[in-house]
């Protein structure tokens, strides 16, 4: 099975490490500053389950290599465009693109640009940022990898990449709901997102507040309602879950999106809250806490835009 990853960053670099750990035959496209430093320090990662140092393959460009079985994405979603760009020479009749973006809206972009290739669902579990010296470092002791046809029907491929994943030091599942799974983790998400960057704090600290845990709470409400409305109700036990993770005292939880705009970065906000907003619309749920996350985030990205 030849693996390719479009990037190196923190999720495709920490999975695909531990996929060559394991034996399995893979290649990073890259771009070139990140080849540089992948050619003089190899992929790095520092994580509880094991340090990870070795000097992995790492391309530019994908025009002259054999197609492979499975493309993995692992771009944030502002960059899809460019993404499919860069993975559309190697693809073949029989490649698999399995996406590991957060959310949902990706799917009808990446179906657009390719009409005949198939698009697993993919969810990644993990806290991981990658360091401005390239180290790829793990923030927690989750790092399951849950994929699957979104059709529910079993795939030869999907069963032959489980078990190529079976010897890595990864929790990966193969999931014949996994649009299921999806829905779950953008409810959790918008959730920690929205509350986090709304409040530029940990959950920990947002909970210290008068109204933090109503606020959280809130929220979480809403974007329950929005998944139920789609077809993909979370199961009681599921939100009780994500309740006590989002209502934990003490807890240094954050987000990516907020490491983003602490970082000065480009947000997925529209990926992620605005499809949740443009949802809710269609359905006609009220949403006004999402609203307001919403309008902050895009009040960011026109400040961060706008900056010389």
């Amino acid at each position: 099975m030849r693996i390719l990853i479009l990037g190196a960053g923190a999720i495709g670099g920490y999975f695909g490490g531990r996929l060559i750990e394991a034996g399995v035959d893979v290649t990073f496209l890259v771009r070139q500053p990140r080849a540089g430093q992948l050619a003089r320090d190899g992929l790095v990662i520092d994580s509880p389950f094991g340090e990870f140092k070795q000097h992995v393959v790492a391309i530019t460009s994908c025009a002259d290599i054999k197609p492979p079985d499975i493309i993995v994405l692992t771009c944030k979603a502002y960059a899809l465009e460019q993404a499919l760009n860069a993975v559309a020479p190697c693809i073949a009749p029989q490649t698999v693109i399995l996406p590991l973006l957060n959310g949902l809206a990706h799917f009808e972009i990446i179906e657009q640009r390719f009409p005949d290739t198939v698009v697993w669902g993919g969810v990644a579990h993990i806290g991981v940022t990658l360091n401005p010296d390239g180290v790829i470092k793990h923030l927690n002791t989750d790092h399951t990898l849950m994929f699957g046809p979104r059709d529910g029907t079993a795939q030869a491929l999907a069963d032959e990449l489980l078990g190529n994943c079976s010897p890595a030091s990864v929790n990966a599942r193969l999931s014949l709901n996994i649009v299921q799974d999806l829905w779950d983790k953008l409810v959790f998400l918008a959730t920690l997102a929205g509350s986090t960057c709304l409040m530029r704090a940990s959950i920990g600290t947002i909970l210290e507040t008068t109204y933090g845990q109503e606020l959280i709470l809130a929220l979480l409400n809403e974007c329950g309602t929005i998944a139920t409305a789609e077809g993909f109700a979370p199961d009681g036990a599921q939100i009780e879950r994500y309740k006590q993770q989002l209502t934990e005292p003490g807890s240094p939880a954050t987000s990516s999106m907020l490491r983003d705009i602490q970082s000065a970065a480009p947000t997925e906000a529209e990926h992620i809250i605005g499809d949740m907003v443009s949802r809710a619309a269609q359905h006609r749920i009220s949403t006004p806490v999402l609203k307001i996350v919403y309008t902050h985030l895009q009040a960011y990205q026109a400040r961060h835009v706008m900056a010389p």
